[in-house]
């Protein structure tokens, strides 16, 4: 087995290599004077098992060029199978189409990774549970859910018994009620929200008897951060004692983590999906968490031809 990784999160990928306790594969990934991206594998790949691990966020046309041509590369040296491990996969919301004349992107990006070469796909909380569909070729979508209840139960131990599992919005109640029942099955309110052009929302109402009750809010992708931060509001203002966001990847685009700042959430969990900037490392009120034992557990499965599905039994 061997591990290669892009630029996009270089930390998640050494702590990946030291948990399995596998050194990262020396290459080079850089670019030309005209910002083309050029891969130059310095080891023996033939007939080996390699794990290509790139996050495809911010920017997210450059790390999914990187993460095509390194699959590219590892082909053309004769590598036994290529994994493509996506801690984040990007244009997971283009899963669809909204409207006429627009395109479904995950599906084009699904298209172009099994073309490059990837003979299977590891991904963490894909936004959809369809987007597996879109591939030709083996998807195993990790959840995080096990990691953050594992800190929940660890950083809340004075809610226990008073934790209630909140969905921001209808679409993610599914993912909310898993991570309730590994909170010793919590309770569990929506809110209902009403978004009236992209990346803003308003909160309209609570579904769910939210008083005196610390409130978990759990989704998948963090952007702006307004749908947090207006439910959190919400909900304060329906009586919870606390309010906590647990959240799986942190995209943080624009003013998010100024938002959060100013937010009623006491904190917001993301994990290292996405390698966080500095505005996010000094921020005070925004926690990591780390996934790459739940990561690198999943691909020593892999490689051994093991179950992964009961990583979440």
């Amino acid at each position: 087995m061997k591990l290669l990784c892009g630029n996009s999160n270089r930390m998640l990928a050494e702590d990946i290599a030291r948990y399995l306790e596998v050194p990262l594969t020396e290459a080079s990934v850089r670019r030309f004077a005209d910002e083309e991206v050029f891969v130059e594998i310095h080891e023996n790949v033939r007939g080996e098992d390699v794990f290509v691990i790139q996050s495809t966020s911010a920017p997210a046309n450059d790390n999914l060029m990187e993460l095509l041509i390194c699959i590219d590369a590892l082909r053309r040296a004769s590598a036994k199978r290529i994994t493509a491990v996506l801690p984040y996969f990007g244009y997971a919301r283009q899963d669809r189409k909204p409207g006429p004349r627009t395109p479904i992107s995950a599906k084009l990006v699904a298209n172009l990774i099994t073309v490059a070469g990837a003979s299977r796909v590891l991904s963490v909380d894909l936004h959809a549970g369809q987007i597996q569909g879109f591939f030709d070729i083996p998807t195993d979508n990790l959840y995080a859910a096990p990691v953050m209840s594992a800190d929940i139960h660890a950083r809340y131990p004075q809610y226990q018994g008073k934790l209630m599992v909140v969905s921001p919005d209808v679409g993610g109640v599914v993912r909310a009620r898993a991570l309730a029942r590994r909170l010793n099955n919590a309770p569990l309110a929506i809110v209902d929200k009403r978004r009236e052009r992209p990346g803003e929302s308003e909160v309209m109402n609570i579904i769910g008897d939210v008083e005196g009750r610390f409130c978990i809010l759990i989704d998948d992708i963090v952007d702006s951060a307004g749908t947090l931060c207006n439910a959190a509001k919400a909900l304060q203002e329906a009586g919870a004692a606390g309010v906590a966001a647990y959240v799986t990847h942190g995209v943080l685009s624009g003013g998010a983590v100024a938002r959060v700042e100013g937010s009623a959430l006491k904190e917001l969990v993301i994990t290292d999906s996405i390698q966080g900037t500095s505005a996010v490392a000094d921020a005070g009120r925004i926690r990591p968490l780390s996934i790459a034992p739940l990561i690198g557990e999943a691909i020593r499965r892999i490689a051994d031809e093991s179950s992964v599905s009961s990583l979440f039994d």
